[in-house]
């Protein structure tokens, strides 16, 4: 008689299952946590970024063997939700060059340096002329998904063309700066639960693929957020409850976090999701901030200014 049930594997995510139950997917989480956002490993990310100031040199990714993935590489997650996922995803990292040409304009007069690694160098008349590390990075995630895609339906798909809110500057910098910064570190952390998230649920080369996505997230998450807290020594969580209050103002025109939560979750199809998917998302979201957290407190203010003092 022939054994139906599929051998264990293992992945990056430890001990694959053809059919995880919601336990075996939380350890698959808690494994990819632990591997992905170890705080020593968070603290390198942070640390390079001054040597990226002085020398930008894109993250290579690892070969992938793009042909080998299919449907059956996906575990414990509905094929049709994880294309719509994936749609999603398309459509939110698509608009790469807007993110990063309004992130550079907040920056450029307070922080040129850290302009220059979001947005790269542009002309008195706006022409670009050199490539912000940030995108030369994150503007190889659409082709990928787009090609993961195609691998799994045979079908070609074609990126919608959102705009991405513009700089409106009020006049405080700083302000404005913090602000913005604040969203932008909230949507690298959202994109990271994510792709952690996808690594829980797939194998093979679709996870490798899911791999790479995840460290560049997790790579910007670190360096905005590591910035933030030393430009801003003085924030916290009343600042940010106060930020999030404002922003969630339905006249409020600048970013608007609770509005681009909304939208995400319309984007990645939530409603389809079973209730074992939202939850292990969820508990995503919560066990990856309380990793980021344990690690924001050793972020003191002599270990900041030792890495962003002098080049500044």
């Amino acid at each position: 008689m022939l054994n139906t049930i599929s051998p264990v594997a293992e992945d990056l995510a430890g001990k694959s299952y053809a059919i995880p139950n919601y336990l075996q997917t939380q350890r698959r989480i808690c494994s990819l946590i632990d591997k992905y956002l170890a705080v020593e490993k968070l603290h390198a990310r942070l640390q390079d970024l001054p040597i990226q100031f002085a020398n930008p040199q894109p993250r290579p990714w690892k070969p992938i063997d793009w042909q080998t993935i299919n449907r059956n590489q996906i575990i414990g997650l509905d094929a049709e939700v994880f294309l719509s996922i994936l749609i999603g995803a398309i459509d939110t990292e698509a608009p790469i060059r807007g993110y990063t040409q309004t992130s550079r304009q907040y920056l450029e007069k307070l922080h040129p340096q850290m302009a220059r690694f979001v947005g790269g160098t542009v002309r008195e008349d706006g022409e670009l002329l050199e490539l912000g590390l940030w995108e030369k990075e994150e503007r190889q995630h659409t082709p990928a998904l787009i090609k993961v895609y195609t691998q799994l339906t045979g079908d070609k798909i074609t990126p919608k063309l959102r705009t991405v809110r513009s700089y409106l500057p009020t006049g405080n910098a700083d302000e404005d700066l913090y602000r913005h910064g604040l969203h932008r570190i909230a949507t690298e952390y959202g994109a990271t639960c994510l792709y952690i998230w996808l690594m829980a649920h797939t194998t093979g080369a679709l996870q490798d693929v899911l791999e790479e996505l995840a460290q560049d997230e997790i790579n910007h998450m670190t360096k905005f957020w590591g910035f933030g807290v030393w430009t801003f020594p003085d924030t916290g969580l009343m600042r940010i409850g106060r930020t999030l209050i404002k922003t969630r103002s339905q006249n409020y025109q600048r970013n608007n976090l609770m509005r681009t939560l909304r939208r995400m979750m319309a984007t990645l199809n939530w409603n389809a999701w079973s209730l074992t998917n939202k939850t292990t998302l969820l508990l995503t979201f919560t066990y990856t901030m309380r990793r980021l957290w344990s690690w924001n407190n050793s972020l003191t203010s002599e270990y900041l200014q030792d890495l962003f003092g002098i080049t500044h």
